[in-house]
């Protein structure tokens, strides 16, 4: 694994990666304390940002307002708060980028976003952003936000071709995105060959592996599905008859993701963005392997 124990000779510590994470909205307040709960657990890891989903409808937009300015006011790291083309005009989606720049948020995550339920395909909203290049445009125009960007080793389940997906990808950067962040995948070959398309296209920003540690196979595997990903054979070996044996999995999950990102910083990846779906135990584990400390955050610099 990544080796950041003091040097002998120098007395240093070798450079551990940056890393990410991102939380959905909680529904009840239960969830809002199991969320918060992993907040606190993976603040001290010094993450670049935490970042906050967002979708359609009232609610969920409060529900990450809410969220995302909590980080901002009780502690130390950025947020980072998605916003969809989905459900809202071009004059909504400014007002709630002004509302997240009024109170100091800097970074938007900018997305097309998912088909409101109940509809097999997206369309755009009459009156706002259709894609995430015009949203990351309108964004730039409400003021000079960090935005991150959207991009997928397998390709975009919806996108003609690679090339095709490769070209829309490059537009959401000309437009002003200043890192792109993966979706998840499961081989890391499969990012280092599409780390190698993206650069052979001309785009030069940060493109961030997405990492999803296997918290549940069963939903991982419906996660999959709707984006596109790759669920490999031997992952599957892996956990099966772990359905019940929430230990061993826990334990298998820490080490298949542990390797994968290895695998990963040896490729030249310097970053990792975690999908904790709102756990903190198996990013924090996995981030300790990877050489990340409590209160460390020189390790990063």
């Amino acid at each position: 694994m990544i080796d950041v124990a003091k040097s002998s000779e120098s007395g240093t510590a070798t450079r551990a990666p940056h890393v990410s994470f991102e939380f959905f909205p909680p529904k009840t307040e239960v969830m809002a304390e199991k969320l918060w709960d992993s907040v606190r657990r993976l603040a001290p890891l010094g993450p670049r940002f935490m970042s906050v989903t967002y979708g359609a409808g009232g609610s969920t937009r409060e529900r990450t307002h809410a969220t995302v300015t909590r980080i901002q006011r009780e502690t130390d790291v950025s947020p980072a708060a998605h916003l969809t083309c989905v459900g809202a005009t071009r004059d909504e989606v400014d007002t709630v980028a002004k509302s997240y720049w009024e109170v100091g948020v800097r970074h938007i995550v900018a997305l097309r976003g998912d088909p409101p339920d109940g509809e097999a395909h997206y369309q755009p909203h009459p009156g706002g952003y259709d894609y995430a290049a015009d949203l990351v445009l309108g964004l730039k125009r409400v003021a000079d936000f960090e935005i991150s960007v959207a991009a997928y080793p397998e390709t975009h389940p919806e996108a003609a071709s690679q090339d095709a997906d490769l070209d829309n990808l490059k537009r959401k950067i000309d437009a002003g995105a200043t890192r792109a962040i993966s979706q998840f995948f499961f081989e890391a070959d499969t990012f280092l060959r599409f780390r190698d398309r993206v650069r052979s296209a001309g785009i030069d920003v940060p493109l961030i592996p997405g990492m999803l540690p296997v918290t549940n196979f069963k939903q991982v595997v419906k996660f999959s599905a709707l984006c596109g990903a790759t669920v490999p054979s031997w992952l599957a070996d892996l956990f099966e008859g772990l359905d019940d044996d929430t230990e061993t999995r826990k334990l298998v999950a820490a080490t298949v993701a542990a390797e994968q990102c290895q695998r990963l910083w040896d490729g030249g990846a310097e970053a990792f963005h975690f999908y904790t779906l709102n756990r903190a135990d198996l990013t924090y584990a996995i981030c300790h392997i990877l050489g990340l400390r409590p209160n460390t955050t020189e390790a990063q610099s």
